[in-house]
């Protein structure tokens, strides 16, 4: 019994300083690199709970995703504020129309809207990894995906409320220049690879372990290859972001990192956590799943999505 106990202290131990390194962020964080002042940005009370994923498709037009409902929305300007375009909500549904996919981040780009999903809400006991890809022209209220890719088999296995949380896109142009690299071949990353992907790889974050993977998706649906994994900075992850003009991969962390957020860079062909910043101080530490940059030069809108609807408020913005 006693040399019982003396382990039991010592996994204790080990424990607790493991915890202590894998929630820690990889390096200082910083100040938040804008203006500390945050302002609601939605009316009361519009998404309620679980809006999660944000993208930009332009200036004056954000599209958002919650979950539970599986919920699509277009955003667009009200002043200062965001809401709902006049189609509103539009419920989403696999490619077959059945399920209620989990989703959890949004990005615009080339080829239409992407969303990342971590189950069916119909079987929300079961881990299902897919990414779908939605029309964003249609004004149905009910859409169905028109492509999916089933990524499950391909990521290590997790719990079905720990999947994929986030999404980005990164354009070929810039992979290209930089010299990003490619795990696969064991070279540089060479578009011509991977027929029918499009004009860009596809960057996923998986919650569980805060690594991002990215993906060749044949835009016929279905088949994809994996050109590369990395460590987004922090032990989970809640969405991604890049920033066209200044290069840079935005990881970001919610209320169990502090709200804090990390920017990498491709340095000798990997992303690699170039910075880590607090959230601003006039924003507080609440569930922010979403984020996303507006416009391309000079001082930029941020937006923050808040699962919680804290205050009766989903968004919240700030600058960059």
């Amino acid at each position: 019994m006693s040399l019982f106990r003396r382990t039991s202290v010592s996994a204790v131990v080990v424990a607790v300083l493991l915890s202590s390194v894998l929630t820690a962020p990889a390096q200082a964080a910083t100040t938040w690199p804008g203006g500390a002042a945050v302002t609601v940005a939605d009316g009361s009370n519009v998404f309620g709970q679980n809006l999660s994923g944000l993208s930009f498709e332009s200036p004056d037009v954000l599209w958002a995703v919650k979950n539970g409902p599986s919920t699509l929305y277009r955003l667009v300007r009200d002043g200062a504020r965001w809401k709902p375009d006049s189609v509103g909500a539009r419920a989403l549904s696999y490619r077959d129309g059945s399920g209620d996919p989990d989703a959890e981040g949004v990005v615009r780009t080339p080829d239409g809207v992407l969303v990342s999903t971590e189950r069916d809400g119909d079987d929300d006991e079961t881990s299902l990894l897919k990414v779908l890809r939605f029309d964003p022209k249609s004004t149905a209220r009910s859409v169905k995906a028109t492509a999916e890719w089933d990524l499950t088999d391909d990521l290590p296995e997790v719990g079905s409320n720990s999947g994929l949380e986030a999404i980005s896109w990164v354009p070929d142009s810039f992979l290209t220049a930089k010299g990003f690299r490619d795990e696969r071949t064991k070279a540089v990353y060479n578009p011509s690879s991977y027929a029918n992907h499009g004009t860009g790889l596809y960057f996923v974050g998986l919650e569980d372990n805060g690594m991002v993977y990215a993906y060749a998706l044949n835009q016929s649906g279905g088949s994809f290859t994996r050109v590369a994994a990395f460590a987004g900075g922090f032990p989970t992850i809640m969405d991604l972001e890049f920033e066209p003009d200044t290069g840079r991969l935005w990881s970001i962390c919610d209320n169990t990192c502090q709200g804090r957020s990390a920017t990498l860079s491709i340095v000798n062909g990997k992303f690699t956590v170039a910075a880590t910043y607090n959230r601003p101080s006039g924003l507080p530490n609440y569930n922010h799943e979403g984020f996303a940059i507006a416009g391309t030069t000079g001082h930029k809108q941020v937006v923050w999505a808040n699962d919680g609807n804290d205050g009766g408020h989903a968004l919240r913005a700030g600058t960059l």
